[in-house]
């Protein structure tokens, strides 16, 4: 496994009105530009357990996220629309 930098800045991806420690996914990204710069992709319940991937990759996972090519996974999950979650 790649030597994970101490210093990252960790983006969670959770609603702006989420409370509570998650679990939730957190992102990092180095300084670099280069589309094959490391993204560093976590969970906040196993910190210490780090999928690295590069930009090309992540900018690729994203556009198909925002495209619908993944809308399959979740058919039939039900949202949770309490509060503060």
């Amino acid at each position: 496994m790649p030597d994970i930098p101490p210093d990252l800045d960790w983006i969670r991806a959770a609603p702006e009105d989420a409370t509570g420690p998650g679990p939730w996914i957190e992102i990092a990204f180095t300084e670099s530009e280069d589309p094959e710069a490391p993204v560093y992709i976590r969970e906040t319940s196993d910190p210490d357990n780090v999928v690295t991937t590069n930009r090309r990759k992540w900018d690729a996972f994203v556009l198909g996220v925002q495209a619908g090519e993944f809308d399959h996974f979740v058919e039939g999950v039900e949202l949770d629309t309490t509060p503060g979650k």
